[in-house]
């Protein structure tokens, strides 16, 4: 398969103010970006070494750098302190923001502030990796997380991303029905999986129960049409589209 960027992406759950179904934060991706430009998509991003160098200092397990990762894009592209402890308060948490913006390495960012890492705030849920050519492939591991009841209102980083909103997987899946937003396949798959779910205990315990495999989809002719398909044993209730309808990335 063609080389893949290592990334992390953090899926945090919300209880809806009128006692609907959990919602979750999304990111719109500016139009100008090469990778899923003008889509929704959860916070995250590419796993720097600086993530690796950090998870050998402080002893992470195989997927800590993942996790550091999907912590500080959350920080970077939301102004969300998801795995800190204790969690900074709102000036500290800027300063923090403020700080990874401007290049300073996340270790350095955590010891000025006097805050750790709590890895296990995080529950792993998925691994996304096409194999598709003549575009960029990131090898991409989802993690679930719960807000804070302390937490800050998210706020969109206005450089990668121009928009964010708190809203169920079901109200994203139909306004992507309706035209009124886009998300690419990998996105759509978690969000139906996702709608499954009225809370994040729910959903956690799900991801929990259901081992992470890879998931790279393919190609296959269902009904005379060619569809993108994935595995059906890993939780999604949906697993092939046609490909004339799938947004690849």
């Amino acid at each position: 398969m063609p080389p893949a960027i290592p990334a992390a992406t953090l899926v945090i759950f919300r209880e809806a103010a009128d006692g609907g179904p959990p919602e979750l934060l999304m990111v719109e991706r500016a139009k100008a970006m090469a990778f899923a430009a003008g889509a929704m998509v959860f916070p995250g991003g590419r796993v720097d070494p600086g993530d690796h160098l950090l998870a050998e200092v402080i002893g992470a397990g195989e997927d800590g750098a993942a996790r550091i990762a999907a912590i500080r894009e959350t920080i970077e592209e939301a102004g969300i302190p998801i795995g800190l402890s204790p969690p900074p308060a709102p000036d500290a948490l800027a300063r923090m923001r403020a700080a990874l913006h401007a290049g300073t390495s996340f270790g350095e960012v955590l010891a000025d502030a006097g805050v750790r890492l709590d890895l296990d705030q995080l529950v792993p849920f998925a691994r996304w990796r096409p194999a598709h050519r003549n575009m960029r492939i990131f090898d991409t591991l989802f993690f679930l997380a719960g807000l804070p009841a302390d937490a800050p209102c998210a706020s969109v980083d206005a450089t990668e991303n121009v928009r964010l909103v708190w809203a169920s997987a079901r109200s994203v899946l139909d306004d992507a029905d309706a035209g009124r937003l886009a998300v690419i396949f990998p996105t759509r798959r978690n969000l139906e999986r996702l709608a499954q779910f009225d809370s994040f205990e729910d959903a956690a315990a799900h991801a929990r129960a259901t081992p992470v495999r890879v998931v790279t989809p393919w190609h296959e002719t269902r009904d005379g049409e060619p569809h993108l398909c994935i595995p059906d044993d890993l939780g999604y209730p949906v697993t092939s589209e046609r490909l004339s309808d799938a947004m690849r990335g």
